[in-house]
């Protein structure tokens, strides 16, 4: 029968899976600001494994599933999340390429509202 320590270990393995998949979710329909929640919200949950004296279920065949089923989610989170960012930086750059600010002196002061 397991002990504390690895019904713990579990739960928060557990958690973590869950949250994983959450983020896939909302990196699919590039709802950032509760992406960068979750993310928030899983490193806790990483702290958490990394404050555990031991981690038992790391030991054990249950693991190993685990761990292939959150692999692969973490790799095409992190290509998604990336690709947004690049398609982020590049409208960012397209909308600042307008500004004219910087070119004509008097276009500036002409287009500031008084």
């Amino acid at each position: 029968m397991p002990d504390e320590r690895y019904e713990e270990a579990h739960a928060l393995w557990d958690k973590y899976r869950v949250l994983t998949q959450e983020l896939m979710k909302f990196i699919d329909t590039e709802e950032i600001d509760t992406f960068i929640a979750l993310v928030n919200q899983r490193e806790q949950v990483v702290d958490l494994l990394r404050a555990l004296p031991s981690d038992p279920f790391r030991e054990g065949a249950e693991w190993a599933a685990l761990d292939a089923e959150i692999r692969p989610l973490e790799m095409q989170i992190q290509y998604k999340a990336r690709a947004w960012l690049n398609r982020s930086r590049r409208q960012n750059a397209a909308v600042h390429s307008y500004d004219l600010t910087g070119a004509n002196p008097l276009g500036g002061n002409l287009n500031r509202r008084y």
